[in-house]
């Protein structure tokens, strides 16, 4: 949607997503048409497969010079266009690769019935999305390290992916000018912040974070944790808290709105991301674009997305480490400062939706070329 926005003075584009939340006819939204197509709104691997049906049905009327399709969410109208023989480029756009969160999944803390239960689903949907990649006319996705993946895990011959990287809205990603107006409004006036912002499940590390607490807490004690997101390990955290006499140095605000969330930002000191495995990870994107430093695992697609040392720190995955790390930026106002201005133009030269919607243009006009039809 953020790429379709911008390219739209150069490309005629309309969206097709599923009817959630009640949205049930088309719609245009900054100049973009969006197309509901009948879903659900429950456990998503029955919403994904009645969106798929309902797509392919469509696939005689839905005419284009290229698709484009994220995900698993198209799987069902790539196969509809083939049985047709409508010859017209077909893009599949990975952003984390399913085979791969489903390996890493294992990592972490013992998977509950439910995180078992997710995780068979996320194995048979990665066939899906494997399918979908090597029979797509190109591959996208937003890292290096996603790359490799899909070479490894699909099959899809390297010549054939292209990197463009998640965008962020710098605008609304920005510093604010009264950070202390945003921990006053949570409860945390004139206390240091620690930010954690994604699902609670294992593959995000937010344990590794609360262990990290123990050490941090022991030499300053006023320090809070805030952690924005909600999933199936929560209450297994706030139990493990709640036995370290940690509890009253967490917040849990649980999931918020995309306007809250670019608040929420500001009032971070320090934004803490210890995940296992990313592509890429667009939340320490949005934290750079709003000016604050970053510590998190040196994994994945992180280290593509950080400049350590220079923009965050990045160490291996170790809760003494993380919690070192998070003391050192703590402790020194000037050195947070300082990787808060570099990040904020790392992000700005490198990430910002404007650049990332001209990336994704040069490959609309690739797939066009490689099948004779630009």
């Amino acid at each position: 949607m953020e790429t379709t926005k911008r390219l739209r003075s150069e490309v005629d584009a309309m969206v097709y997503c599923g009817t959630k939340a009640g949205f049930k006819r088309t719609t245009s939204v900054d100049g973009v048409a969006i197309v509901p197509c009948f879903s659900t709104d429950a456990l998503f691997p029955l919403d994904n497969w009645f969106f798929n049906r309902t797509l392919s049905g469509a696939a005689d009327m839905i005419k284009a010079d290229v698709y484009e399709a994220h995900t698993v969410s198209g799987y069902g109208f790539l196969n509809a266009i083939r049985k047709r023989k409508i010859t017209k480029p077909f893009i599949q756009t990975i952003h984390g690769v399913l085979a791969d969160e489903y390996v890493q999944s294992f990592r972490g803390v013992s998977p509950t019935f439910r995180a078992r239960f997710a995780n068979l689903i996320m194995w048979r949907l990665s066939k899906i999305e494997g399918e979908s990649a090597r029979n797509a006319t190109l591959v996208v996705t937003v890292s290096q390290y996603s790359s490799e993946k899909i070479v490894q895990f699909y099959g899809v011959d390297d010549a054939r992916i292209r990197i463009v990287t998640n965008g962020v809205d710098t605008q609304r990603f920005r510093p604010a000018q009264d950070p202390n107006k945003i921990k006053h409004q949570i409860g945390i006036s004139g206390r240091q912040c620690v930010l954690f912002v994604g699902r609670l499940i294992p593959r995000k590390g937010l344990t590794f974070l609360a262990e990290a607490a123990k050490h941090v807490v022991k030499e300053r004690s006023g320090t809070v944790f805030v952690v924005v997101g909600n999933g199936p390990l929560r209450n297994h955290v706030i139990s493990h808290l709640e036995k370290t006499n940690l509890l009253s140095n967490f917040v849990f605000l649980g999931d918020v709105n995309e306007d809250a969330l670019a608040a929420l930002y500001n009032c971070a000191d320090v934004f803490a991301f210890p995940s296992l495995q990313e592509g890429l990870g667009i939340v320490l994107l949005e934290a750079q674009a709003t000016a604050k430093p970053v510590v998190a695992f040196d994994v994945g697609g992180v280290r593509e997305a950080v400049l350590n040392k220079e923009t965050g720190l990045l160490i291996r995955p170790d809760s003494r480490e993380l919690a070192d790390v998070i003391l050192r930026l703590l402790s020194d106002q000037s050195l947070r400062e300082q990787m808060g201005r570099r990040g904020r133009a790392f992000v700005s030269q490198n990430f910002s939706w404007d650049v990332c919607a001209q990336r994704m243009l040069k490959v609309y006009y690739e797939a066009l070329s490689s099948t004779g039809q630009d």
